[in-house]
């Protein structure tokens, strides 16, 4: 229950509404328990000594109770949703917040199809339980006491009978919430991976089709929906038992109370009226049982969901700022490796669980610790104010990883990264990566306009600024020939541009923030080398004084660059100039005879 606890600070905006709820269901409950008093009496007073007027008194005053009764529990729904619906937009709210602060190494273990499980469905949940808690906790719990007391008054005689269904009831209640907890946890995990999978297809969709795998993902997706059905099936199988076996336990309990009251009535010892008033009161107590044991349920299967939203609430961004760190940075760009190691999955918990890089060999920190997929092995490197640096090597040789190191995406496990000689673990998170631009080698674009991707990081640009940026990226030309210009609308993930569209956007996005130190991350990779070239020769100027870091696959891309870095295995095996290292790397030259021939090209 720490989860839902937790959880019930998200009610305190909203208190008034919660305790509102619960004394408007009180108004509810005495008027419910006050009606087969009433019948009572028109059956005793009025109907059995023929007085009429008792008849029409009491009815009227019924319809009064129940009048006074529909009103509680109208405002009790009302003030119940108000509650329920803030509680559900702020905890979203507070999970989404959660999702942005949180690191790359954090996402690299909360996969997306569960984060959007724990955003929608498992809050609907939680809301929905807490929703039952303001319409049942007062009304279930106080119709069975109130209800119990008011056999015992109509009818002393015949208070053994639910004495006896009641115990009975529980414990088979309390059997199958026991057997039905664990199960709803199974459900919400198999919803996640059919929204895994679902997210996966969708995003795929032009792959799928391509290489002619529907019916293999009509497949998977049928095995993983079936599932689903399968587990929600058992649970469901499990709480169906409840309803038929309350009816059959009200039904033997009514009969009981017939057979033992109609003698009682033969005797003279009980009147009508009673056993009818105490037939509603057996049933009222039967039902409000009924509802507390759905009330547990819904609340063990909000627990299971609640247990899942804490768990995102409760992460802790891996990369956080330190109490004092710098909050004002402006560096000139020189960014020096200093024996460095990284690696994803590391056992002291700096870092995701890997993200798609090849597998590198354990790797030992200075410090004697393991670490697991270590894909950077003790680099070292400085890179000069205003210089070039590119890296090259085979896939998975680390690459991206070396570059992520420096905005802080993820935090080395030994060494450091400096900027200017400033650790970049001393400088604030936010502060830091405003002074660097970076162009990811996945390229990600929002719904909205092309200006507004472009501006992305800087929402204050000026038009002149964006079309300048644009320009350097060679992207104004082809924005121009659309209709509306920078006022196009991006489609969904950027459905209606071409990939070296999106990449050109995206190095406009990272060159207007004018960042201290620059980042293409395979960023032109779609791009066809005449406008790769255009882009290097608008980038000469606009980065005098700024130091950039290029991954390219071509190496014609990199062979003017003023240091090149050759990676391989995690491992810096050798750097200089593309004329340098063909002289001293065999794997550099192996690279540029693979592309640009063993003639004189591939000697510059």
């Amino acid at each position: 229950m720490y989860a839902v606890r937790k959880l019930a600070a998200f009610t305190k905006p909203y208190l008034l509404w919660v305790l509102l709820a619960p004394v408007l269901m009180l108004l509810e409950v005495a008027m419910d328990l006050l009606q087969p008093r009433m019948m009572e009496r028109i059956i005793d007073q009025g109907i059995a000594q023929g007085s009429m007027p008792i008849v029409l008194q009491t009815g009227l005053l019924m319809l009064g109770l129940a009048i006074v009764g529909a009103f509680g529990g109208m405002a009790n729904g009302v003030f119940a949703v108000k509650a329920v619906q803030g509680f559900g937009a702020d905890l979203r709210a507070a999970l989404f917040r959660q999702v942005q602060a949180l690191s790359f190494g954090n996402l690299d273990e909360l996969e997306t199809g569960q984060l959007i499980t724990r955003l929608t469905n498992d809050v609907t949940q939680v809301q929905n339980a807490l929703y039952t808690l303001l319409r049942i906790l007062i009304r279930a719990p106080l119709l069975l006491v109130g209800s119990l007391i008011m056999a015992v008054i109509t009818s002393p005689q015949l208070t053994f009978i639910p004495l006896i269904l009641i115990p009975l009831l529980l414990a088979a209640v309390i059997w199958i919430i026991a057997r039905a907890t664990p199960m709803y946890t199974g459900v919400q995990q198999r919803l996640d991976a059919l929204n895994e999978v679902m997210q996966e297809n969708l995003a795929g969709a032009r792959v799928v089709k391509a290489f002619v795998r529907a019916q293999h993902e009509r497949d998977r997706f049928g095995a993983t929906n079936d599932d689903l059905v399968d587990q929600t099936v058992r649970v469901a199988r499990m709480t169906a038992v409840t309803m038929p076996m309350m009816m059959l336990v009200m039904n033997l309990g009514v009969a009981a109370v017939l057979w033992y009251g109609g003698i009682r009535i033969t005797e003279g010892q009980m009147q009508v009226g009673q056993i009818v008033a105490f037939i509603n009161y057996l049933m009222i107590t039967l039902f409000s049982l009924l509802m507390v044991s759905m009330l547990v349920i819904q609340i063990a299967r909000a627990q299971a969901s609640a247990t899942r939203i804490q768990e995102v609430l409760d992460s802790r961004p891996l990369i956080r700022n330190k109490p004092n760190a710098l909050t004002t940075f402006t560096p000139q760009g020189r960014v020096a490796f200093e024996h460095v190691t990284f690696g994803y999955g590391s056992e002291d918990g700096h870092n995701g669980n890997g993200n798609g890089h090849g597998p590198a060999a354990a790797s030992l920190l200075p410090d004697g610790g393991e670490m697991a997929h270590a894909v950077l092995k003790d680099v070292s490197f400085v890179a000069e104010p205003g210089a070039t640096v590119a890296l090259v090597g085979t896939t998975g040789s680390g690459k991206s990883s070396l570059v992520h190191l420096i905005p802080r995406f993820y935090d080395v496990n030994a060494g450091r990264v400096t900027i200017d000689g400033v650790d970049v673990r001393d400088v604030d998170e936010q502060e830091l990566r405003r002074r660097i631009g970076v162009a990811l080698q996945e390229t990600v674009l929002f719904s909205g306009t092309i200006r507004d991707n472009i501006r992305y990081g800087r929402p204050d640009a000026t038009d002149e600024e964006v079309i300048a940026a644009a320009k350097m990226a060679q992207a104004h030309d082809f924005v121009l020939s659309f209709p509306d210009g920078y006022d196009t609308m991006v489609g969904q993930r950027g459905v209606n541009l071409s990939g070296g569209q999106k990449q050109r956007l995206a190095v406009a996005r990272a060159l207007l923030i004018q960042p201290s130190v620059l980042i293409l991350d395979d960023s032109t990779s779609s791009v066809d080398m005449e406008t790769e070239a255009l882009i290097q020769e608008a980038l000469k100027e606009f980065m005098a004084g700024r130091t950039s870091f290029v991954i390219a696959q071509r190496i014609s891309s990199v062979l003017h660059a003023d240091k090149i870095l050759v990676l391989d295995d995690g491992q810096l095996v050798a750097e200089g100039t593309h004329a340098e290292l063909l002289k001293s790397s065999p794997i550099y030259r192996e690279i540029c005879e693979s592309q640009l021939g063993s003639g004189d090209k591939a000697h510059g």
